[in-house]
């Protein structure tokens, strides 16, 4: 091998090439991870970040802002809907698709409920409302077909109504 500067050749033999692309595809072995489908948070059912976890790939802040920007609407409310923490849209969707039927539109993302769930609990009044003004009740089951609700009420748990004097 020759300098280049100087056009002598080196005083010691030199490996080019073959060692580094080695060593790149070592580290790309211990980067690289993929994920179809695996755990989620108990509770916002979102899926776990990272490779320790089997976690998914997040979509932060600026990528939905890039994607607001190149006006990719769908693909976004599919990302951050049935494909994050719709649970009742994620059910839906795998459904439509098995039956080969349109994809119905997407729900309510845990992660509101969790975050309006939150805002009740600091004692503040909050409601969400449809465009025809009828109020949304986020604690409903998402699955009317379970025998008991998925979280305790007064019918499930057999307390009858009862006036206070």
């Amino acid at each position: 091998m020759i300098d280049g500067r100087s056009g002598e050749p080196f005083d010691q033999p030199v490996t080019v090439g073959r060692a580094y692309i080695l060593k790149l595809v070592h580290l790309v072995d211990d980067k690289i991870h993929a994920r179809s489908t695996g755990p989620y948070s108990l509770v916002t059912q979102q899926p776990l970040g990272g490779k320790a976890q089997q976690g998914g790939q997040r979509l932060g802040e600026m990528e939905v802002w890039a994607l607001e920007a190149y006006g990719a609407a769908y693909t976004l409310q599919e990302l951050l809907t049935v494909k994050s923490d719709d649970m009742q849209g994620r059910n839906e969707a795998l459904n439509a698709i098995v039956k080969g039927k349109p994809i119905p539109r997407p729900g309510t993302p845990e992660s509101f409920k969790v975050l309006m769930r939150e805002l009740q609990s600091l004692g503040l009044d909050i409601a969400v409302y449809t465009d025809e003004g009828a109020e949304v009740d986020l604690m409903q089951d998402v699955n009317p077909r379970r025998s008991t609700p998925s979280r305790p009420t007064y019918e499930s748990l057999g307390v009858a109504d009862y006036d206070e004097d």
